[in-house]
């Protein structure tokens, strides 16, 4: 006889109307932020009730490939307490809206591999896998679950999971975890900003169970794009100030998907538009007395650093940038934009009479990696020509070059000397305390 777990957060967590939770999730997708899809295999996303933080849970699994058809879920256990990775002896499980079968073959092989046991009393009142079935149950149909409830276990085992099942398209892979707990709106902000940060870079020291009550699965998750070299993009952040209101003791959200390559890639691939569009937006808007309103996908709010370039007529006409990220890509572009068109020393501001004859191009940096050597011969040989930004510094002497400089100056010993110069050094300059970093960039330009 077939073993079917009934709902046992329904009324509390979600509405136990099949209506009105249809309802409910057509509004989050009526009221989303993320307005780009991209067909992931792995998201982090909240459990808290749906009314505070099902948006961001339906916007992060809504990137999830229509195509897969079996979706782990890891999520920490809240109300009991054991060692390991826990199962469910279940066949299915149930929502108003619809049942989840569950993959018991997959869960056979994870208590063979990974010695996950059966544990059917922590999962039964367990609220933080079973609010993401009606999101998981109304977007991906018939998909099979494979529930996994953390108890005390090493990151380690979870990235090893991933890493086992990721290879085969067929499977998906959430992470159920809400961010800070009980502080202020403030310091709730400021301390999911360092979480947010932790997760876009992969660098988790330090990371801390506060941070994130599915801080386990995050870590694994994490783990596994770093070892793959991937990227987590984020998609939103939020907090239960939103609908509560109540800003003294609130509840952090956030959204991530996993991206099969760089951020910068990413960036160019889906949003090279909207970089363009944006550059004309804020250097036109210095002639325009209408108010601004700039709505943005998340991921420029991740840190980034950015050169704009701006011709007229094929020529030069300003260029700005940063060589380090140390803000949010989004304030790093307009900043640049309206620099380039308007406080660059080697030209005049933009005129009015100009902005139709302005072409736009933007270069996405990534972070500067400092070449080893002792000599320049070694310098010059760990240099690629048309794929290498290029900084040099000694003392307060310092200039950068862009990897498209490699058009206009293809010889290698020829760039460095011009390079150089424009640090106001010899072009024979060479000293023990000089330094020499590089990088590569996303070239997106106006067509």
């Amino acid at each position: 006889m077939r073993k079917i777990k009934e709902a046992t957060v329904a009324n509390i967590f979600y509405t136990g109307s099949a209506e009105d939770l249809i309802l409910q999730i057509q509004n989050f997708k009526e009221t989303s932020k993320n307005l780009y899809q991209y067909a992931t295999r792995a998201v982090i996303v909240p459990h808290a009730g749906l009314v505070y933080s099902g948006r961001l849970a339906y916007e992060g699994i809504s990137q999830i490939d229509k195509n897969v058809k079996n979706i782990f879920i890891f999520a920490p256990s809240h109300r009991v307490g054991f060692d390991g990775i826990a199962l469910s002896s279940y066949d299915a499980w149930e929502t108003p809206i619809g049942t989840s079968e569950i993959n018991q073959e997959i869960c056979m092989d994870l208590h063979n591999s990974f010695g996950a046991n059966i544990n059917d009393d922590a999962m039964n009142n367990e609220h933080s896998i079973e609010v993401e079935l009606p999101i998981i149950q109304h977007l991906l149909g018939d998909a099979k679950i494979i529930p996994v409830l953390i108890g005390k276990e090493n990151p380690d085992v979870i990235k090893n999971i991933i890493e086992k099942y990721y290879p085969d398209k067929e499977n998906a892979f959430v992470i159920s975890s809400d961010l800070s707990h009980y502080l202020t709106d403030e310091r709730a902000k400021a301390t999911d900003k360092v979480t947010a940060q932790m997760i876009e870079t992969g660098n988790m020291a330090g990371f801390r169970y506060e941070q994130a009550c599915g801080a386990i699965g995050i870590a694994g998750l994490v783990g596994f794009a770093n070892n793959n070299k991937f990227s987590m993009i984020r998609i939103d952040l939020a907090n239960s100030s939103e609908i509560s209101e109540d800003k003294s003791k609130v509840v952090g959200y956030g959204c991530w998907f996993l991206y099969e390559g760089n951020k910068n890639d990413y960036i160019a691939r889906y949003h090279s538009g909207f970089i363009i569009d944006l550059c004309k937006l804020i250097v036109n808007s210095e002639y325009n007395e209408k108010p601004m309103s700039i709505i943005y996908p998340q991921v420029f709010d991740q840190p980034g650093a950015c050169f704009v370039t701006i011709e007229e007529h094929g020529r030069l006409r300003g260029c700005i940038g940063s060589i380090v990220a140390h803000r949010a890509l989004i304030t790093d572009l307009v900043e640049h934009a309206k620099d380039a068109a308007f406080k660059d020393l080697r030209f005049s501001p933009v005129r009015e009479e100009e902005l139709p004859h302005l072409k736009y191009a933007v270069s996405i940096l990534s972070d500067p990696k400092k070449i080893i050597f002792e000599n320049e011969e070694q310098l010059m040989e760990k240099i690629v020509p048309n794929e290498d930004g290029i900084i040099i510094r000694d003392g307060d002497n310092q200039a950068v070059y862009l990897p498209s400089v490699w058009a206009e100056i293809p010889d290698k010993n020829e760039f460095m000397k011009s390079l150089k110069v424009k640090a106001g050094l010899k072009e024979d300059h060479f000293s023990e305390t000089f330094e020499a970093y590089k990088f590569y960039t996303i070239y997106i330009k106006e067509r």
